[in-house]
């Protein structure tokens, strides 16, 4: 429901309660005008399913329904319900196998206590505001309520009115372009830092695509000057990099991106190409870094070699 690829404590659940309420309405009205025809009367259904036969994936559901040709994202009714029926609560993931999701019932899944725990709309305005500031450090209030996605910009602008919002004063955060400075809230603790004591070590490192520093494209953009996009869903002719490309972060700069797969019938962590940023030059220093880099991830995934593809030096 949040970060791709993230692991959020189980402690957190309760105030996706908030999220659940406003997405019956949110997601019922979209997908009546994009997805499949039907998907509604499928709800008690697949609950009934699921509470009778135990955790199922969207394979196990749907059989003789019809479904368009568009791809990953064509479902059909029964898939359709059993999506809307989880982002809105009444089930939850208990586990995957590869990339498909085994659902069950949430009260098989989420622990009781976590369960009975029903927080007020304030409380979990609140919270999510707050914790979004412990670890953006500033922001603006669109960006306070993306980090979760379980609050509006509005509410997250209201917030700041409040005695515990008040507590962030307001700075100008320069863009990397020039532009005129915007306004945002700053955690306290970070202003009274020196940047000396919050200095990144000057080695260059592989950055997941849903690293928090990124994950945001248009903050990325904005502060560092890093146009960053996920490919996998762009056709191949169409792309600009490649299917799977990680950001290249050294010190305080991003600096490149790559592409590299993991090659298990090789054994090896293969680099395809590298593509440095405009202004970044290219030197034996740099590209020491790289393959130091490259080399501990090649530990980290398990693989024995490190290849380079021809024309790798993009």
């Amino acid at each position: 429901w949040t970060h791709d690829a993230s692991f959020i404590p189980i402690a957190f659940y309760p105030h996706w309660r908030f999220r659940f309420e406003r997405d019956k309405v949110r997601l019922a009205d979209r997908w009546q005008k994009w997805r499949r025809d039907g998907f509604e009367a499928k709800f008690d259904e697949v609950l009934e399913h699921v509470a009778k036969n135990g955790p199922v994936m969207a394979l196990d559901l749907g059989d003789g329904e019809a479904r368009g040709n568009q791809g990953w994202w064509d479902w059909h009714p029964s898939k359709t319900a059993l999506e809307y029926v989880w982002r809105t609560g009444a089930l939850a993931v208990k586990q995957r196998r590869g990339f498909q999701k085994v659902f069950d019932l949430t009260e098989r899944v989420i622990p009781p206590d976590i369960l009975a725990v029903e927080p007020a709309a304030a409380e979990t305005i609140q919270w999510a505001a707050a914790s979004a500031m412990d670890r953006l450090g500033f922001a603006t209030s669109g960006e306070i309520a993306a980090f979760w996605g379980i609050i509006s910009p509005a509410e997250a602008k209201a917030w700041n009115e409040t005695e515990a919002g008040s507590e962030y004063p307001r700075v100008p955060v320069e863009s990397v372009d020039g532009q005129r400075p915007r306004i945002a809230l700053a955690h306290p603790t970070g202003l009274r830092q020196h940047p000396d004591d919050v200095a990144p070590p000057a080695r260059l490192r592989v950055l997941r695509p849903f690293d928090p520093l990124i994950r945001d494209r248009k903050r990325c953009q904005r502060l560092f000057g890093f146009d960053y996009r996920i490919e996998i869903f762009t056709p191949a002719a169409k792309r600009r990099y490649g299917y799977y490309v990680f950001p290249l972060l050294e010190g305080e700069r991003l600096v490149g991106r790559i592409d590299m797969k993991r090659q298990t019938d090789a054994d090896a962590l293969v680099v395809r190409r590298v593509w440095w940023e405009p202004g970044v030059r290219r030197s034996r220093q740099r590209e020491a870094r790289l393959v130091a880099e490259l080399d501990r991830m090649r530990r980290f995934v398990g693989m024995a070699e490190l290849r380079f593809d021809d024309g790798w030096q993009g």
